[in-house]
């Protein structure tokens, strides 16, 4: 066993033969969570797990012992629990041989389990539990469990639930403290604490039984319907006020929305800022089982002083910017208000952080002039936390008004309001790769040895633009990335990943920073990708998820099939199309098809979504087209391609390689024509020589109506000519009317390779129906002008009448 403090633990096993295949699926971890201090038996489920080999964890405090393949859908897990480990969440991965999963949560938790025993569906015969234990149970389809404690009078009974924030499915818990009487004494849904799990919490009004009910809000469920009910007589806040602080400082804070009452503490703020900073109230030498939450910045607080509920009562401040603003609405109707001083021209980026501290206030933010009119507001539309720009127009006083959206209040609305310096920041994840953009599919790297795997990475920037620099830091050995610096007009960047044909297969946990390409910025940033859990109805909302700020990187073992792309000697032009050659390299006795798809498609080239290289074959062009804005330069990508392997799916790519755009050689305008149906006409094609070239090149014209045909097909031409003209043939059937799709095609042959233009776009051809006969039957001359049409002509003569009318007055 090796073991790598803080991260990556792991086990290897013997290495087992196998294709590196679709990302191993680990459907279900089981139990859910453990307490502080002790070990655990895990099972991890799921499928293609045989070759399962480490545990990737992204914080300390869970140890692996022993790591156990029993079958490809099981996997057996010994895990210590270090006495300190943070409570909450943990998120790992598995890595096998061939792949990695996608990323699951653990819980680590107070208190010792206690399993659901069924039936526990009866009121009247609940199962019985002693207080600070943690319940794991399941509500099924229309299932009610119900528990029951024995209390004193006075005493406190606490209970919250890990339902949806498991990150298994979308389950709404709904949780209920009811007496013997069934007479409901408080319940809960939602809470903005714990997000879309509930928290009930009361005093016991005498000695007695009481009921713990849990179930599905509208009596649904499933076997996925998991949870974790935390049953005690801890204290359980609902929020803190202040919401933050100045980092270094000791903060009084209150800890607000408890049963009992408020609970003053102090506390010690870490040295450096914190966006988000986990505090738990200790009472009587218990604390609650989640935390709530502050954050931690680098100015100082200013505290509301009541009333200040209008502009003449505001709280003012003495204090340069930037400063934090904390506030409470604690009524319904309750709106406060701050003043504060500004000099011209300075820009502050505002935000009221309320639902990012767990907080049930959805702000309202307005900035006023001191006595005067209002500059700006925002809210927080749909739950999001208001956010505006401020610049100062004058040097002066102004006024900031805080209130809920739908003008709610109560103690736990508490609220921080940031003046923030306007300051460049960065970020890069990896996006999602298929239609569904709530997908995780290959957010993570695996490579083949021997082999590529291509993934592109998406650089976040606010506040400013410039090109930036990858690193990827503390890859496994073997594995080298190759990539280009990220252009300051694009977002993203291919990168192709490459392992050694004698790399270990192994996998860590990688960090990826970007950094400014200008030094003097000095802007760096590091991972951040959000991992959605649960989604569902209405469109895929997310419901549940979590952050991991690293990304996942191994070596699986070799694929049978890698690929090449045969770099284009030739640029692809504006307006013009290109087929990328494609080779898969097959070992012996593989045949099987593989689906390719273009990594990247540059600003302004477009491409099919895949092409498949037919099995038993080993080339296949890959077209593309560049439309006229693309911007004429050099960009890199890859193609990126799956075959079937051991039960799953090998992944493979080509390396990274150069497209470059470039502006055409010939434009061609197409002359407007006009036939009879049946007849036969000249179209005058006019071209403007734009890059001159050797030899000849072949142009076409296309999109002509059914039955109209040029003939020839093509032409040649060469640099010095200035127009080609083409016999379009039309049948009696042609359809009649103006056809305005017509365009043509040339193709210039360089370094042996064709560069296609698409050119004339828009051109047009009317054809005319055949006159109708005369009325002696005679057919009609040729060179007879058709009969006029009556209805025309008594339009025009009401025209002409009008116009002498009007040159008579």
């Amino acid at each position: 066993m090796t073991r790598r403090p803080f991260s990556i633990l792991f086990l290897c096993l013997a290495t087992l033969p196998a294709l590196a295949r679709e990302s191993p699926n680990l459907a279900r971890i089981s139990p859910r969570g453990g307490q502080r201090g002790t070990e655990l038996e895990l099972t991890l489920s799921g499928s293609q797990l045989k070759d399962a080999q480490e545990i990737f964890l992204y914080k300390p405090g869970l140890e692996v012992l022993k790591l156990e393949a029993t079958s490809d859908s099981v996997v057996k897990l010994r895990v210590k629990i270090a006495a300190d480990a943070a409570l909450g969440e943990h998120a790992l991965r598995l890595r096998t041989a061939s792949g990695i999963s996608d990323l699951r949560t653990f819980y680590v938790g107070l208190y010792p389990a206690v399993e659901e025993k069924e039936p526990n569906n009866d009121f009247k015969n609940p199962q019985k539990i002693g207080m600070n234990v943690t319940v794991t149970g399941t509500v099924t389809n229309e299932d009610v469990d119900y528990f029951a404690v024995e209390l004193k009078k006075g005493q406190r009974l606490s209970a919250e639930l890990e339902g949806i924030r498991l990150g298994t499915t979308l389950f709404d818990a709904y949780l209920a403290i009811l007496d013997t009487k069934r007479f409901e004494i408080t319940s809960s849904d939602d809470t903005a604490l714990l997000l879309q799990d509930p928290l009930v919490s009361m005093i016991a009004p005498e000695d007695g039984t009481y009921i713990i009910q849990v179930r599905e809000t509208s009596y649904g469920g499933s076997d996925a319907c998991q949870y974790r009910l935390h049953v005690g007589s801890f204290p359980r806040p609902l929020a803190v006020y202040p919401p933050g602080g100045k980092a270094g400082e000791e903060v009084d804070v209150t800890y607000v929305g408890d049963v009992k009452g408020p609970l003053v503490r102090k506390i010690k703020l870490p040295d450096a800022p914190v966006d988000r900073l986990a505090v738990y109230a200790e009472e009587d030498g218990q604390t609650p089982p989640s935390p709530n939450w502050m954050r931690v910045s680098d100015f100082p607080n200013v505290l509301e002083k009541e009333p200040n509920d209008t502009r003449e009562q505001a709280t003012a401040t003495d204090l340069p910017l930037p400063v934090a603003f904390n506030g409470i609405i604690d009524k319904d109707g309750d709106e406060d208000w701050f003043r504060f001083k500004a000099k011209k021209g300075e820009t502050f980026d505002v935000r009221a952080y309320a639902r990012a501290v767990r907080s049930p206030l959805d702000p309202v933010l307005e900035i006023w002039q001191k006595g005067g009119a209002r500059i700006s507001a925002n809210n927080g539309q749909g739950g999001l936390d208001a956010t505006l720009r401020f610049s100062a127009p004058a040097d002066g006083e102004y006024e900031i008004k805080v209130r809920d959206f739908l003008k709610k209040g109560g103690p736990a609305f508490v609220y921080r309001v940031e003046f923030n310096a306007v300051k460049p920041s960065v970020y890069t994840h990896i996006p999602a790769y298929d239609r569904e953009p709530r997908e995780t599919t290959r957010q993570w790297i695996v490579v083949p040895k021997g082999n590529r795997f291509a993934s592109w990475v998406r650089v976040n920037r606010v506040n400013f633009g410039g090109a930036m620099n990858l690193s990827f830091e503390g890859m496994p050995e073997g594995i080298t990335a190759t990539y280009d610096p990220i252009a300051a007009d694009v977002d993203r960047v291919p990168v192709v990943f490459e392992a050694a044909t004698d790399a270990k297969v192994a996998g860590t946990l990688t960090r990826v920073i970007t950094r400014s390409a200008d030094p003097a910025q000095k802007i760096e940033g590091g991972f951040r990708q959000d991992v959605n859990l649960v989604y569902g109805p209405p469109n895929n909302t997310i419901y549940y998820g979590t952050r991991a700020d690293r990304l996942a990187v191994a070596v699986a073992e070799e694929i049978p099939f890698k690929l090449r792309m045969i770099e284009p000697k030739v640029a692809i032009v504006q307006a013009g199309s290109m087929n990328l050659r494609i080779v898969v390299e097959r070992k012996e006795g593989f045949t099987a098809p593989v689906e390719l798809r273009l990594l990247w498609t540059p600003p302004g080239i477009g491409a099919q979504g895949t092409v498949t290289i037919p099995a038993g074959q080993n080339e296949v062009a890959y077209p593309i087209s560049a439309n006229g804005n693309a911007a004429a330069r050099t960009w890199k990508t890859a193609v990126i391609g799956s075959a079937p392997g051991v039960n799953g799916t090998a992944w493979s790519s080509t390396q990274l390689a150069p497209l470059t755009i470039a502006p055409p050689y010939v434009a061609m305008k197409i002359e407007m024509a006009n036939v009879e149906q049946g007849k036969e006409i000249d179209v005058v094609c006019k071209l403007d020589q734009l890059k001159p070239f050797e030899g000849k090149a072949k142009v076409g014209l296309y999109g002509l109506p059914a039955g109209a045909v040029a003939e020839p097909a093509e032409k040649e031409i060469t640099k010095d000519d200035k127009e080609v003209t083409f016999h379009v043939k039309t049948d009696p059937k042609s359809p009649a009317g103006q056809h305005k799709s017509l365009f043509g095609q040339i193709v210039i042959l360089e370094n042996g390779e064709p560069i296609a233009h698409s050119v004339g776009a828009g051109g047009i051809l009317r054809i005319d129906p055949p006159p109708p006969p005369r009325k002696d039957g005679a057919p009609p001359k040729p060179g007879e002008a058709k009969p006029a049409d009556p209805k025309r002509q008594g339009r025009l003569e009401q025209l002409r009448q009008e116009a002498e009318e009007k040159k008579g007055k």
